[in-house]
């Protein structure tokens, strides 16, 4: 039997290109978690760069000076916004902590008695299958209770720990400053230290990526903020007429990330919280929420066409199948990453995909 070695070479080469950039997109990943403060000054040094440079052709200001008048602007706002949002946090986090029990209880004996009032009898279905029900319904509480409580406390520490926040503040103000105002410098560099061909090819990659990921996440980030701002207004507004909603900003930030999540969105908290306000008698929270959710519906169908310029392209079971994957590698938090990653491999192995993944492998030409 004669062996190709020229295909087999090719094949291997093939394979071991997709193996080093998974590879090195997880170590990637890894770095920016550790350099989260230089990852945080580099996407809003991003942002703000279109200002800096209107500021800088429109005025006498030097880049230096117009890029701290714009970061001054930007952080002061930032710093507001996250001083009124940590206090409430703080506040609601410790209050939900202090009645969790309490709601954990309120939560089985509705379960259990909704339990009780099925006919089990007609349905042939013993009391130990009912027990078994119950129980169940005990265990899964006490695992929801155990996981907000280690959430928020968790929570409450890290915001606590004004030394560490401080720390990583001032270090992603000084980054951001540095990156605005010496960008050009940066790049020089950047371009001296590595060779030509890496510097082209990481430039043509990272230019697909950016338009694409940037475009997606631009976009995403811009509806996910409009609808964070129109449930939390409208939680506080629930909660000033006297609704029963005790903890808005905590719920709006629980539906904002629903709302991140591909495929998910923010009516699969809404919708089941108006049913079950409904079923207790509270149909006056079951209808503010019922048009909560068509409001930011309506608006999110208004807003999408002329905010999201490009479509990612990827099937929603592939967006699926990424969404467990990351919460299976990376709990939660995974379930953000994992469609982000296809967004970012999706460019890179453009024409692996075109042609077919593993047919273009093995192929023999």
């Amino acid at each position: 039997m004669v062996v190709d070695i020229g295909y087999w070479k090719k094949v291997i080469k093939r394979l071991l290109t997709v193996v080093i950039t998974i590879v090195g997109l997880y170590f990637a990943f890894k770095m920016a978690v550790f350099y989260m403060p230089f990852l945080i000054a580099f996407i809003i040094s991003l942002m703000v760069e279109p200002i800096i440079k209107r500021l800088h052709k429109r005025t006498s200001f030097t880049r230096k000076t117009s890029a701290i008048i714009v970061l001054v602007a930007v952080f002061a706002i930032i710093v507001g916004l996250l001083i009124w949002g940590i206090a409430i946090l703080v506040d609601e986090g410790s209050n939900l902590l202090s009645s969790l029990n309490y709601y954990i209880d309120e939560g089985y004996n509705h379960i259990t008695g909704y339990i009780d009032k099925l006919k089990f009898d007609e349905i042939k279905i013993s009391s130990q299958v009912e027990g078994v029900l119950k129980n169940s319904t005990s265990n899964l509480l006490e695992t929801i209770s155990k996981w907000i409580t280690e959430f928020l406390t968790s929570m409450i520490t890290k915001i606590s720990e004004v030394g560490t926040v401080g720390i990583y503040a001032v270090i992603t103000i000084l980054a951001t400053y540095f990156i605005c105002a010496d960008r050009l410098y940066i790049v020089d560099q950047i371009e001296h230290h590595f060779p030509k061909d890496w510097v082209k090819r990481f430039s043509r990659n990272i230019k697909k990526i950016t338009t694409l990921l940037g475009g997606y996440l631009k976009a995403e980030v811009i509806l996910i903020v409009i609808n964070f701002i129109l449930v939390l207004i409208g939680l506080f507004l629930f909660k000033i007429f006297g609704l029963n909603v005790g903890y808005p900003l905590l719920i709006a930030l629980f539906i904002a990330f629903a709302d991140a999540l591909p495929i998910v969105g923010s009516g699969t908290v809404l919708i089941p919280w108006a049913v079950i306000s409904a079923m207790q008698g509270d149909l006056n929270l079951a209808i503010a929420l019922f048009v909560l959710f068509v409001i930011i519906t309506v608006v999110r169908q208004l807003l999408e066409p002329k905010v999201v310029s490009n479509q990612i392209g990827i099937h929603p079971i592939f967006t699926l199948i990424a969404m467990y994957t990351g919460y299976k590698a990376l709990g939660i938090m995974g379930m953000l990453i994992g469609p982000i990653i296809i967004i970012v491999l999706k460019p890179i192995f453009e024409t692996l995909i075109d042609k077919g993944i593993v047919k273009t492998i093995f192929d023999k030409r």
